[in-house]
C-alpha cells in the first residue's frame, strides 16, 4: 500500500530482538509489532508487518532450514511465544509457557520445529511447533540473558546469564548441564557458535590460556567454539570440547575524531558478538561507542581487529548496538545487518568492511512533517524521541539519506516551520514549551528563544511582523516574524535575529486594534494566507477569526465548529480558478472538515467584523477527531486529512467528493503533507511511529471505514451525551436530592468511568503511553489546553534507558484507576464526635426527647433546687445547654469516657478547651502522646511546666527513635550537652559533630571526644578515610596517616606518606614510602617503586638498593631464573655488553648521582642500608624476597669498594652468594656467580690483589667466594654429560633445585668432555673445594647436631616414661610406652647414656675452638659432598694429583654416615625398573665403602629432562 517507510526503531536492550533469513527478508521486534524489510547490498524495501503482540517485542528468530524459510519466532513482554507465516503475515501457533518475562529466543538451526526461549526466572522452554508439545528446564535460579541453540549438536544449547555464568546443557537429558563456562564477571549480552563443526587451531597468547602449548590450541576431534559477549568489555572464545576459555578479546578504546571520551560510556555498554557463516575464523562484536569491529582470530596484536567503516567518518553508529545478524547475497558475498540505540538500521559489507546503507527509524510519535519551500524534496520530521530528521526525498543513490538533528532539543519535537525564502533554515517548537531555529546545512547549535510557552508548543508560522516590531522589508533586518502557538492559548512573536530578546503576545495588538475589552478566547492554531496579508486563528471554544495584517483588524468570525480547532490551512495561490485562494479548511475534534470561502470578506471587508456560520463545504466521513490536512499543490480545491480513526483522506472540493482513503497505519495520524513533486504521492505520520509515502492512485477504498471503530466512536458519543444529561441534571438538583437519587447518580458515574478511548497502544522502548479512561480523558502533552478532551489520549513518556517499558504503563494505569475510584463522589464518613456521651442521647425516643425539654425548662427557671444535676448521669446532654459549672462536669464525664476507651487525645482536648492547660499535660506525659502541638502550647503554663514537657516529649521520642527531633528540642531548651551525648549514644556521630561544632567553642573537649570516638568506630568498620579525616579535624596528623596506611595497599600507602610529609611527620612519611616501594617492587613495577622513593631524600639509599634489584632481576630475567609478569622497567635495565657490577655502578651514578667522587655520600648511603633488617632466609623463601636480600648484599659490597674496604665488600658479596647457597636454589646461586665473578676464580683473584696482606678475614671470604664459585662449576661439569646416567646429589639441595636444575643440565654441553680438559679443570677445583680445615668444622658440626638430636631422643622418651607411669606402685606399663629406640636414631657405637653424651660434646667443642675464627665466621660448601661427586666422576675420569686419594682422606676425616641421593630417570618407577637400580647402587656402594664406614642410599624421582640410569 505503501511506496517508502520509516519504521519504528528497533527495541532495544534485547540480546536477539532481529534475525535474516537466507532469501534476505531482514526482520526486527519495534514495539508491539515485528517488522520484515528486504534487504540488498543497494537499499532496503519495507515488505510488511507482524501485528499480534500485546506488548514490546522481546525477540525474534528466523527459522534458517531451506524448505522453512517463511517461518520465523516472537516473544514478547506478554508472555506469548508466536510462530508466524511471513508470507502470509499470520500467526501458526503460540505458547504460553512462561510465568517470567521472556528474555531469550532461538530457533534451532538443526532441529527444524525447535523452538527455544528462556525467560528471566532461570526457565528454558523448548517448543516444537509441528506436535505444539512443550517441554521446560530449570538448570539454573539465575535470570537469563541470552541462549543459543548448537549448529551442530540439535540438544546442545548455550544459556548466558546475568551474573556473567554460562552453561551448556543437553536438552535430551534433563537439567543435564554439559559445562558451566566461568570467566565473565557481568552480564552475558550475546552467544555465537562457531559454523565450522571442529576446534581449529587459533591463536592464544600463553598467558591467556596456561594450558595452551606455544600459543596455539591443539585441534580436537569433537566440540565446537562458543563465543560469548559481556558487560564486563570482554569477548571470549570457550572450547566445548574442554569446557574452558581459549581466548579472552578486551575491547580497545576508539576514541573519535572531534569527539571527547564520555565517562559514563562503559556504564551502558551492550557487548553483542555474531560469528558469520562464512567466516569461522572471524568473529564481529560491538564496541563502546557503536563501532563494529571484526577479530581474526588467528592473529595477534594489533593486526587482531578491523574496524568496520574506518575509511570515512559518518559509518559507524554513534550509540550502542543492541544486535547483528548476517546473511550471504549473491556468490560469497556477506553482508551483515545491525541495529543501534541510535536508532538507524545498517547493512554492511563484510569483504569490504564498508557501510552499504542506513535506514533511519524513528522512536516516538511522529507530530509533524514540513517540506521546505526552498531545497526541495527536502522533509522535515518531528518525533517524539526529541530528534529532529531532515529527509532528502529526492536522493537517488540512497532513498533513505537522512540528518539527525538533536543538539538543544531534550524534548519531544511537535511542531516544525520551514523559513519561506532562507534555505536551511527550520523552526521547531518542543513539547516543554521551547521554540528554536535551526540552520540545516551547518554544525553549528540551534538558536533557542529566551521566551518560553507554559506548555505544548502546537503550531509554528513564518508571517509578515505585527507592531510592537517594526522590521522593514529592507536594510539588515528580515522581513518575517515566527509565530508560536502552544497550550496555554497564547500565540507569541518572536525576532528570528534577536531570540535572545523577549517574545511579544500579539493579544495586545489584537485588543488595542479592535478595542476588545473582554477576555480573549486561548487560542489553538494559526495559520497565515501565502500572500502574508491575512491571519487565521483557531480558538479553543471552536471559533474562526481573520485577521488583517499588520495591525491584526478583525475582518470575520466563523462560528462553524462546537470543538476546539486544532488545525487551519489556506488553499495555495496558484490554482486556475481565481477565487480558490479564499478557502480556509479547518479541523476540530468534531470528526467534520469544513471549508469557508472567505472572498468577500477579505476583498471587501466591513467597519464591523462579520459572523460566518455556513460554511463552503462540509467534510464529513472520519468517525473521530481531525488532527492535520493539506492542500495538494498540484490540483484545485483537492485536500488531503488525516485522524484518529487511523486513516488518510482525499478530497475533491469543488465536486464535494471523496476520492480515496488510505489505511497503511496501524495508529492514529497525527500529520500529513502533500509531495511538491509528485501530484500523486502524500507523506502521512502518526502514533505507530512510522512516516508512509503512499500514492492517491493505488488506494483501493475511497472513504473511510465505517466498521468497528465507527461503531465504538457512536456508542462512546452516545454514552458521552448520557452521561452529560445526568450531570446537567445532577447538577440543577444539587442541594435537593434524594438520597436514592444521589445513589443511582453516583453508580451511573463509577460505570461511565469504566470505557475507555479506542485505538489503545501499547508503549515502546522509548515512549509510554498511558490508557485513558472516563468519557473526558486527562489533558495530556498533547493536548492543547485543558479543556482539549480528545486532542491526544496517547501521552509519550521516555523511561530510563535499559528498564523495560510495560511495568512502567501498568503501574500507571493501576495508579491512575485507584485515583478515579478514590474520586467517586460518595457519602463522606462522619468524623467521630469529641462529646459522644451527650451525643447518643440525642438518638433516644421521641418521648425521651421531649421530656429532656421539660426536665431543662425546670432547672433554668425553677428557683428553688432541682433535683436534677445536668452534665452527669441520665442528664449529661443537658450540661451543654444550662452555666458552665455544668459544662465542666460534662467534659469531665467524657473525658474519662475517653480515657477508659483509650482516646487519650480527645481526653486532652477536652482539658485544653477547659483551660487546664497543666492537667492536659500531665496526662499527656503519663499516657506517652504528647505532640509537638502540646509541646508548642506548654510555655503558656509557665517555664517550668514547659522545660518538663520538653524533657518528657524528649524521653518519648527517644523512645520511638525520632533522635533528630529530640535533640532539636533539647536544643530549644538549651540542653546542647546532652543534645550532643544523645546523637554520640545512637552513634550519630557525624550529626553530633555539626552540632557540636555549631554551638559549642572550637577548643571544647566534647568536639574532640567526638572526633576521636568516632575516628575509632570507622576504623573498626574499615572507612579509613573517614577516620583520618577525624583524626585530621583534632591535629593528629600522625594517626591519620597510620590509619590511611592500615589498607596496606598502593594508593592507601602514597597518600598516607604524602598526608604525613605535609603534617611534618617527615619519619613516618619515611617509613610509609618505603613501605609503598616494597609493594610496587614485590608487583615488579619499578617505575613505581622509584617514583615512590624519589619524594624522599632521606631514602637515597633505598634507592641505590632498588636500583640493583631491578637490574638483578632483568638480568637473571634471561636464565628463566625469575618468570616474567606484568610489570614495568626503566630502558637501562636491559642487559648490555658491559659487566653486570659495571652496569650497576654506572645506574647509580645516572639515577642517583652516586660515585666515588662523593665519598661522604657513599657513607651516608652505607650507614643507611645498615639499619636495613635482612634475617637469615629460609629454604621455602618467595624468589622475590630473595632477590631483595640478595640486592642488599651486593649493594653494601658495592658501596665498600667505592669507599676502598674491599676486605668488607668480599664479605658483603659472600653473604648474598651464601643466601643463595643456604636455600638450596643451585639456578641462582650459579647465575649469581656467573653476574658478580664473571671470570670464575679469576674475578676473585683481581679483588685478592686489592686486599692488604694481613687482612685475614678478606682473604678468608676470598677463599669462600672461590668455593663457591668452584662449587657451581663443579655442578655444571658433573650434569654436562661427562659423568653418564646417574646423579648424586646431596638431599636439600636436590628439594631446592628441583626441576630447574635438571633443565640446566638438559639444556648444557652435549654428550661430554675430553679426557684432559676434564682432568685439567677437576684439578683446579680441587684446590678451592678439598678444604682440610673446613672439612673438619663440617665434620664436627654435624657430630654435634647428631648428638643433639640424641639427647633430644632421650628426652622425649623420659617423658613418656613419666606420663604412663602407674599411680599405684610407681612401676611403669611397658606395654603402653613407646618403644625407645623409635625416638633414637641408631648409631653405630650404640653408646646412648646420657653422660657419654656429654663427653663427647665437650670433646667436639673442644675441636671447635681449635678452628681459626675466620674458617668458623663465613660459609663454604659441603665438602663432604664434593668427595662423593668427585668419587662418582671417577668412574669416567683419571685421577689428578692425587684427587682420588685427598678426596678419601677427607672423606675419612668427614664422619659416619655421608647420605647419597641417586636420581631414577622416571617419575614412576615400575618394579623392573627397581631391580636393575639395585643392582646398579650395590656396585656404587662397593665403590665408596672402601673410602667410608658406612653408606645410607635413598631414591628420589627426577625430571624426565634425564631419563638413562
Amino acid at each position: 500500500m505503501h511506496e517508502r517507510l520509516l519504521p519504528a526503531s528497533p527495541n532495544w536492550y534485547c540480546s536477539r530482538s532481529s534475525d535474516t533469513n537466507s532469501n534476505g527478508i531482514f526482520g526486527f521486534g519495534a514495539r508491539n509489532t515485528v517488522y520484515l524489510i528486504n534487504i540488498t547490498a543497494s537499499s532496503p524495501v519495507v515488505v510488511g508487518e507482524l501485528n499480534g503482540h500485546k506488548e514490546r517485542v522481546s525477540g525474534f528468530a528466523f527459522c534458517h532450514h531451506p524448505s522453512q524459510d517463511n517461518l520465523c519466532a516472537s516473544t514478547s513482554d506478554d508472555g506469548t511465544v508466536k510462530i508466524w507465516d511471513i508470507n502470509e503475515k499470520v500467526t501458526l501457533k503460540e505458547h504460553k509457557s512462561h510465568q517470567g518475562t521472556i528474555t531469550a529466543l532461538h530457533w534451532s538451526p538443526v532441529e527444524k520445529d525447535l523452538v527455544v526461549s528462556g525467560d528471566e526466572k532461570g526457565i528454558v522452554a523448548c517448543y516444537w511447533h509441528n506436535r505444539d508439545d512443550t517441554q521446560t528446564f530449570f538448570p539454573e535460579p539465575r535470570n537469563i540473558f541470552c541462549l543459543s541453540c548448537s549448529p551442530h549438536n540439535g540438544n546442545y544449547i548455550a544459556v548466558g546469564y546475568k551474573d556473567g555464568m554460562i552453561i551448556v546443557i543437553d536438552i535430551s537429558k534433563k537439567n543435564e548441564v554439559i559445562h558451566r563456562l566461568r570467566g565473565h564477571d557481568d552480564e552475558i549480552h550475546a552467544l555465537s557458535w562457531c559454523p565450522r563443526s571442529k576446534e581449529e587451531a587459533l591463536f592464544c597468547r600463553a598467558e591467556e590460556n596456561p594450558e595452551v602449548n606455544n600459543g596455539v590450541t591443539e585441534g580436537q576431534d569433537k566440540g565446537c567454539y562458543l563465543a560469548s559477549g559481556s558487560k564486563d568489555q570482554t569477548v571470549r572464545i570457550w572450547s566445548t570440547a574442554r569446557g574452558k576459555a581459549v581466548m579472552t578479546l578486551k575491547l580497545p578504546f576508539l576514541k573519535r575524531r572531534g569527539m571527547g571520551v564520555d565517562p559514563t560510556i562503559k556504564e551502558r555498554l551492550w557487548l553483542t558478538v555474531h560469528w558469520p557463516k562464512g567466516w569461522p575464523s572471524h568473529v564481529v562484536s560491538s564496541c563502546f561507542g557503536g563501532e563494529l569491529i571484526l577479530w581474526d582470530l588467528t592473529k595477534t596484536g594489533k593486526q587482531k581487529w578491523s574496524l568496520l567503516g574506518s575509511s570515512s567518518d559518518g559509518q559507524n553508529h554513534s550509540r550502542i548496538v543492541f544486535n547483528m545478524s548476517s546473511v550471504c547475497l549473491g556468490e560469497n558475498r556477506e553482508v551483515l545487518v545491525s541495529t543501534s540505540m541510535d536508532r538507524e538500521i545498517k547493512c554492511w559489507d563484510l569483504s569490504s568492511l564498508e557501510c552499504c546503507w542506513t535506514l533511519p527509524t524513528l522512536g516516538g510519535f511522529v507530530y509533524n512533517l514540513s517540506f521546505s519551500p526552498v531545497g526541495t524534496g527536502c522533509l522535515a520530521l518531528g518525533v517524539g524521541d526529541s530528534m529532529i530528521r531532515v529527509w532528502s526525498t529526492l536522493s537517488i543513490q540512497n532513498q533513505y539519506e537522512t540528518r539527525t538533528f538533536w543538539q538543544g532539543i531534550k524534548s519531544k519535537v511537535t511542531a516544525l516551520c520551514w523559513h519561506p525564502t532562507k534555505e536551511g533554515s527550520l523552526a521547531f517548537g518542543t513539547d516543554d514549551g521551547k521554540v528554536g531555529i535551526y540552520e540545516a546545512y551547518s554544525n553549528k547549535p540551534p538558536q533557542i528563544s529566551s521566551t518560553y510557552h507554559r506548555k505544548t508548543v502546537y503550531t509554528l508560522a513564518w508571517g509578515p511582523p505585527v507592531p510592537p516590531m517594526s522590521f522593514g522589508g529592507g536594510g539588515d533586518k528580515p522581513s518575517f516574524s515566527l509565530y508560536s502557538c502552544a497550550g496555554e492559548g497564547v500565540i507569541f512573536q518572536h525576532d528570528p535575529w534577536k531570540l535572545a530578546g523577549e517574545a511579544t503576545d500579539i493579544d495586545k495588538v489584537i485588543r488595542d486594534t479592535n478595542n476588545i475589552k473582554h477576555k480573549l478566547s486561548p487560542h489553538t492554531d494559526l495559520c497565515w494566507k501565502p500572500d502574508g496579508k491575512v491571519l487565521a486563528i483557531g480558538n479553543e471554544d471552536g471559533s474562526i477569526e481573520v485577521y488583517q495584517a499588520p495591525n491584526l483588524k478583525l475582518l470575520c468570525t466563523i462560528q462553524q465548529h462546537h470543538k476546539i480547532i486544532n488545525v487551519l490551512r489556506w488553499h495555495h495561490e496558484h490554482g486556475s480558478q481565481p477565487g480558490l485562494c479564499h478557502l480556509l479548511a479547518s479541523g476540530s475534534s468534531n470528526a467534520v472538515v469544513y471549508v469557508h470561502d472567505l472572498k468577500s470578506a477579505i476583498e471587501s471587508p466591513s467597519e464591523n467584523a462579520v459572523l460566518i456560520t455556513e460554511a463552503f463545504r462540509g467534510l464529513a466521513g472520519h468517525t473521530a477527531k481531525i488532527t492535520n490536512l493539506a492542500w495538494s499543490p498540484h490540483h484545485d480545491g483537492r485536500l488531503v486529512t488525516v485522524c484518529y480513526d487511523g486513516t488518510a483522506q482525499v478530497w475533491d472540493i469543488l465536486k464535494d467528493e471523496a476520492l480515496c482513503n488510505y489505511r497503511g497505519h496501524k495508529g492514529r495520524l497525527l500529520c500529513v503533507q502533500w509531495s511538491p513533486v509528485d501530484p500523486d504521492v502524500v507523506w502521512t505520520g502518526g502514533d505507530d511511529f512510522t512516516v508512509q509515502e503512499w500514492s492517491v492512485s493505488k488506494q483501493e477504498h475511497t472513504k473511510p471505514p465505517r466498521g468497528k471503530k465507527g461503531l465504538d466512536l457512536d456508542k462512546k458519543r452516545s454514552l458521552q451525551q448520557k452521561a452529560n444529561a445526568k450531570k446537567k441534571k445532577k447538577a440543577a438538583a444539587k442541594g435537593g436530592v434524594k438520597a436514592g437519587e444521589s445513589k443511582s447518580l453516583n453508580g451511573e458515574e463509577g460505570r461511565e468511568g469504566s470505557h475507555s478511548q479506542p485505538g489503545e497502544g501499547v508503549s515502546d522502548n522509548e515512549e509510554e503511553e498511558e490508557r485513558e479512561t472516563g468519557s473526558t480523558p486527562p489533558p495530556t502533552a498533547w493536548s492543547k489546553e485543558t479543556s482539549r478532551p480528545v486532542d491526544r489520549p496517547l501521552a509519550e513518556k521516555v523511561p530510563i534507558e535499559g528498564k523495560p517499558f510495560g511495568n512502567e504503563g501498568k503501574k500507571e494505569t493501576k495508579e491512575e484507576k485507584r485515583r478515579e475510584k478514590s474520586e467517586v463522589p460518595g457519602k463522606k464518613r462522619k468524623a467521630r464526635s469529641i462529646l459522644p456521651l451527650s451525643t447518643s442521647m440525642d438518638h433516644r425516643s421521641k418521648e425521651d426527647l421531649q421530656q429532656d425539654c421539660v426536665t431543662l425548662a425546670g432547672v433554668r427557671y425553677s428557683e428553688g433546687p432541682s433535683p436534677c444535676i445536668p452534665g452527669i448521669g441520665e442528664h449529661i446532654q443537658l450540661g451543654l445547654f444550662t452555666d458552665r459549672e455544668s459544662l465542666y462536669r460534662m467534659f469531665q464525664e467524657e473525658g474519662q469516657s475517653h480515657m477508659d476507651g483509650g482516646h487519650y487525645d480527645t481526653a486532652v482536648y477536652l482539658l485544653l478547651w477547659k483551660g487546664d492547660i497543666t492537667g492536659a499535660l500531665q496526662i499527656a506525659t503519663e499516657k506517652g502522646e504528647l505532640t509537638d502541638h502540646l509541646v508548642s502550647i506548654a510555655p503558656m503554663a509557665g517555664y517550668s511546666v514547659w522545660l518538663k514537657t520538653v524533657e518528657a516529649f524528649v524521653k518519648q521520642l527517644c523512645f520511638q527513635e525520632q533522635f533528630l527531633k529530640a535533640t532539636s528540642y533539647l536544643l530549644s531548651v538549651h540542653k546542647v550537652y546532652e543534645a550532643v551525648e544523645l546523637l554520640k549514644s545512637q552513634q550519630l556521630y557525624r550529626e553530633a559533630i555539626a552540632l557540636a561544632k555549631a554551638r559549642l567553642q572550637p577548643e571544647d573537649p566534647v568536639l574532640k571526644d567526638l572526633y576521636t570516638t568516632w575516628a575509632a568506630v570507622l576504623e573498626k568498620d574499615g572507612h579509613y578515610s573517614t577516620a583520618a579525616k577525624c583524626h585530621l579535624a583534632v591535629d593528629s596528623a600522625f594517626d591519620a596517616a597510620k590509619v590511611i596506611a592500615k589498607k596496606g595497599d598502593v594508593m592507601s600507602l602514597k597518600t598516607a606518606a604524602k598526608l604525613a610529609g605535609i603534617a611534618g611527620e617527615n619519619d613516618l612519611s619515611h617509613s610509609l614510602s618505603l613501605r609503598c616501594a616494597k609493594e610496587l617492587m614485590a608487583a615488579e613495577d619499578w617505575l613505581g617503586a622509584q617514583e615512590a622513593l624519589r619524594t624522599q631524600e632521606s631514602l637515597l639509599g633505598h634507592r641505590v638498593m632498588l636500583c640493583t634489584n631491578e637490574l638483578l632481576f632483568m638480568w637473571l630475567l634471561e636464565t628463566n631464573v625469575t618468570k616474567r609478569s606484568c610489570f614495568s622497567s626503566h630502558s637501562w635495565s636491559e642487559p648490555r655488553g658491559e659487566s653486570f657490577l659495571s652496569t650497576v655502578k654506572n645506574v647509580w651514578q645516572s639515577e642517583t648521582g652516586v660515585s666515588a667522587d662523593d665519598l661522604d655520600r657513599v657513607r651516608s648511603i652505607r650507614q643507611q642500608l645498615k639499619a636495613i633488617d635482612a634475617p637469615a632466609t629460609a629454604p621455602n623463601v618467595p624468589i622475590n624476597q630473595l632477590l631483595y636480600h640478595v640486592s642488599l648484599d651486593i649493594t653494601m659490597g658495592l658501596l665498600s669498594g667505592l669507599l676502598g674496604e674491599w676486605g668488607v665488600g668480599l664479605e658483603e658479596l659472600l653473604g648474598g652468594v651464601a643466601r643463595c647457597s643456604g636455600t638450596g636454589h643451585f639456578s641462582l646461586l650459579s647465575e649469581t656467580c656467573r653476574l658478580l665473578f664473571p671470570e670464575g676464580a679469576d674475578s676473585i683473584a683481581q679483588y685478592k690483589e686489592k686486599l692488604e696482606p694481613l687482612n685475614e678475614k678478606g682473604l678468608a671470604a676470598a677463599q669462600s667466594l672461590e668455593a663457591f664459585v668452584s662449587y657451581a662449576r663443579l655442578y655444571e661439569l658433573w650434569w654436562s654429560g661427562c659423568c653418564g646416567g646417574v646423579r648424586v646429589e646431596r638431599s636439600d639441595a636436590l628439594q631446592s633445585a628441583g626441576v630447574t636444575m635438571a633443565e640446566d643440565a638438559s639444556a648444557g654441553c652435549g654428550p661430554g668432555l675430553q679426557k684432559g680438559a676434564e682432568t685439567l679443570v677437576i684439578g683446579g677445583f680441587c684446590r678451592a673445594l678439598l678444604s682440610e680445615p673446613h672439612a673438619s668444622l663440617q665434620a664436627t658440626q654435624r657430630a654435634v647436631a647428631e648428638i643433639q638430636q640424641q639427647l633430644t631422643g632421650l628426652v622425649h622418651q623420659h617423658r613418656l616414661t613419666q606420663t604412663t607411669a602407674s599411680p599405684g606402685d610407681g612401676q611403669t606399663d611397658m606395654d603402653s610406652t613407646t618403644d625407645p629406640g623409635a625416638a633414637v636414631p641408631e648409631h653405630g657405637d650404640g653408646n646412648n647414656s646420657l653422660p657419654s653424651l656429654i663427653a663427647l660434646v665437650s670433646e667436639h667443642h673442644k675441636e671447635l675452638t681449635e678452628i681459626p675464627e675466620h674458617i668458623k665466621k663465613y660459609p663454604f660448601p659441603d665438602v663432604i659432598e664434593c668427595c662423593l661427586i668427585f668419587l662418582h666422576m671417577d668412574r669416567d675420569s683419571t685421577s689428578v694429583g692425587g684427587l682420588l686419594e685427598r678426596a678419601d682422606k677427607l672423606l675419612a676425616r668427614g664422619g659416619k654416615a655421608p647420605v647419597v641421593m641417586v636420581y631414577v630417570g622416571a617419575n614412576n618407577m615400575g618394579k623392573g625398573r627397581f631391580e636393575v637400580l639395585q643392582d646398579k647402587l650395590v656396585e656404587l656402594a662397593d665403590r665408596i665403602r672402601s673410602r667410608t664406614s658406612t653408606v645410607v642410599f635413598g631414591i628420589l624421582p627426577v625430571p624426565r629432562a634425564s631419563r638413562e640410569v
